[in-house]
């Protein structure tokens, strides 16, 4: 099957609200991927001086930066690989171009940091009548609700 089947509703533009805790879903895998992190270099620092052990401290500017660098880094590979993350899985969500399509690397990274850096971007789909952000806008994507695991089968109306 090429195509999408007849039964299947349109993709509509997603919602501010949708859209939001997809966010805050993804904000919440990056923070315990963060967390693994640093429980990976605590073993490892327990392995190589057990006598020498203290728990390290975190400092916030080196973990502002691995937050900011994870979070570009997650999702430019959730969204190059199937136009979706954790947050837009659980909320129906697939971010594609205009015309359905998933958005190629380059671009993926791009939105990445825009939406990393300039995350406010996200509320002018609750004003824009057709629920782009700022960086559906400059970047020429949209996040469309999408229940289907085939990325191929997006069918942008």
């Amino acid at each position: 099957m090429t195509g999408a089947r007849q039964d299947d509703p349109p993709h509509r533009p997603a919602g501010i609200v949708t859209r939001g805790l997809g966010a805050l879903i993804d904000i919440g895998v990056v923070l315990f991927l963060m967390g693994g992190i640093y429980v990976g270099l605590m073993f490892i620092r327990l392995l190589f001086s057990p006598q020498d052990f203290r728990f390290p401290q975190a400092q916030f500017l080196l973990s502002a930066t691995t937050f900011v660098a994870l979070s570009v880094l997650y999702l430019t590979v959730c969204w190059g690989t199937s136009g979706r993350t954790v947050g837009a899985v659980a909320m129906g969500l697939r971010m594609v171009s205009r015309n359905g399509r998933l958005v190629r690397w380059p671009r993926c990274a791009a939105r990445a940091v825009l939406c990393v850096l300039f995350g406010f971007g996200l509320f002018w789909a609750a004003v824009d009548p057709r629920r782009r952000s700022l960086q559906d806008i400059l970047l020429r994507t949209s996040v469309v609700y999408d229940w289907r695991a085939d990325p191929g089968l997006v069918e942008h109306r």
